[in-house]
């Protein structure tokens, strides 16, 4: 290139996807379906903002480095490059880990032979270094090897290239950076027919590198729980609900908790005041408290330096009514979720109408996912989940009987099984005589885990005693469910036959895409 003002090393933002993404489909030309999507880069520059560089030539982004940190013992050196970043998830990412993983490091074609390459190499070595990480490791392509792979074992190709016999341009390039060969990865990227699907595994080690017991880290690794069974019981108004509900909320502050997880409808003794109402009537009459409470909520979390999941409520929105409930985080942002799967009572007694969101939710204690009641019913949802990095799923239901329990509870246990995660479920007990179709409540509030030697043999790490109001505190261990992703006895995610079913979103009524999982 001719006339070059000014070359920039910078952290990659999300307004340079539009120049990132062209820079790419130019880097990898034969790989048209596995560009960057902007999710992805956002994603990436919200957890680890540091770690994503950008290479800039006269303002325009022709070259990045992206990466994480993980805890390299949990994946050791025989993965995949999607299980290393948790099938684009990037739920791997671990603050208080030891290695910096290279994911990605790409020039436009124009621009090779600057050395800007080198630029993204060495800014990645002084991230290493101040982060105090032990090494830098990544799985490198070999794209010349298909032209030999007749002749020469990949090991044999290696050596050839080591020696300068065969030039390799991606692995000759690491191993002038210092990187030395670890391993080789078959299958480490599928669809790289260049490399015939083989990767070279490298590393370089930080010497400055200093064992330390305890890291400082911004995501806590064992998190807090705090399920409130709520006993129904009458209510003049909403302020006395509220004290009620500030109690429990100071308990489980009391106690350092990340999380509580309140029950589906808990509110519903305010609806005793318009009993004389129809069942749709005095329903909607309940929905005009939801924006207060909401904003209550909020207030709470904020003061009390806690995360609420806060049950659900009925919601009106373009004159239909939804199931709603609200995420307050303590920083005092919130996020919605909506009851996919009304129940036939619900519809028939109420008008309620599903909603269509499913989506996971960003904490200071990693990705939650949130089901009301008869969604944890069906397990699409939570598989969807799982793949968007959920490690805990709340759910806060309200049911009548035993056996409508039971479906919550058994549906609840298997989603942990089936997803590697842990689930939350709280409800209500008592009863409520002055309020009509939420007479009788029966409840016992879990903790579940999955099954497997780092957890409780049944899989219950924590249970409330039955139709008795109660608060149950658990601690649940994040590391733990990573290790399982890796050594589990059996894989319940990592062994899905993707080749053979999947589960994915329909296309959307505005136009856009349904993804396949």
């Amino acid at each position: 290139m001719e006339n070059i003002e000014k070359v920039e090393l910078r952290q990659l933002n999300i307004d340079d996807y539009e120049e990132l993404h062209k820079s790419s489909m130019e880097a990898y030309p034969n790989w048209q379906d596995d560009y960057w999507e902007k999710k992805d880069i956002r994603k990436l520059v919200k957890i680890f903002p540091e770690g994503q560089f950008a290479v800039v030539v006269d303002g325009v982004v022709v070259g990045s480095a992206l990466s994480i940190i993980v805890k390299y013992e949990l994946f050791g050196d025989s993965h995949t490059y999607e299980e290393i970043i948790g099938r684009y998830s990037f739920n791997t990412h671990n603050p208080k880990g030891n290695t910096l993983y290279g994911i990605d490091v790409f020039i436009r074609p124009d621009y090779r032979g600057l050395r800007l390459g080198r630029r993204l190499y060495d800014a990645r070595k002084e991230l290493c270094e101040r982060l105090n990480l032990k090494a830098i490791v990544f799985g490198g392509r070999i794209p010349n090897y298909y032209k030999f792979a007749s002749e020469l074992s990949p090991k044999e190709y290696i050596q050839k290239v080591k020696y300068q016999e065969i030039n390799d341009p991606v692995l000759n390039f690491q191993l002038s950076n210092d990187f030395h060969v670890k391993k080789i990865l078959k299958g480490y990227m599928p669809g790289d027919k260049e490399s015939k699907e083989y990767a070279v595994l490298l590393q370089w080690d930080n010497i400055y590198y200093e064992k330390q017991s305890d890291k400082v880290s911004g995501q806590k690794s064992v998190v807090r729980l705090g399920l409130i069974q709520w006993q129904m019981r009458l209510y003049k108004n909403i302020e006395e609900l509220f004290t009620q509900v500030e109690y429990f909320v100071d308990a489980v502050a009391s106690y350092n908790g990340d999380f509580v997880l309140f029950p589906e409808y808990f509110n519903a003794p305010l609806m005793a005041d318009y009993n004389h109402l129809g069942y749709a009537d005095a329903i909607r009459k309940l929905a005009e408290y939801t924006e207060e409470i909401r904003e209550r909520f909020l207030s709470l979390a904020i003061s009390y330096n806690i995360n609420i999941v806060t049950g659900s409520f009925p919601l009106i929105k373009d004159d239909r009514l939804y199931n709603t409930g609200f995420l307050c985080r303590r920083n005092g942002t919130y996020e919605t979720y909506e009851k996919v799967h009304v129940t036939p009572d619900e519809i028939k007694t109420w008008g309620l109408s599903g909603g269509d969101t499913i989506q996971v939710f960003e904490t200071d204690c990693g990705p939650v996912g949130v089901l009301i009641c008869y969604d944890v019913e069906f397990p699409e949802l939570s598989r969807i989940l799982a793949e968007q990095g959920m490690n805990i799923l709340f759910v806060p239901f309200l049911t009548d009987t035993q056996n409508g329990y039971s479906r919550v509870r058994y549906c609840a246990r298997a989603r942990a099984i089936e997803n590697e995660c842990y689930v939350a479920i709280a409800g209500s007990v008592g009863n409520l005589p002055k309020v009509e179709n939420m007479d009788i409540q029966f409840a016992q509030s879990v903790v579940f885990t999955p099954s497997d030697f780092s957890f409780p043999a049944n899989g219950i790490k924590a249970e409330a005693t039955a139709n008795t109001e109660m608060i149950l505190v658990a601690d649940v261990d994040l590391d733990l469910l990573k290790e399982l992703h890796t050594f589990g006895a059996v894989r319940n995610l990592k062994d899905r036959r993707t080749d053979l079913y999947s589960v994915c979103l329909n296309p959307k009524k505005d136009g856009s895409n349904g993804k396949k999982i």
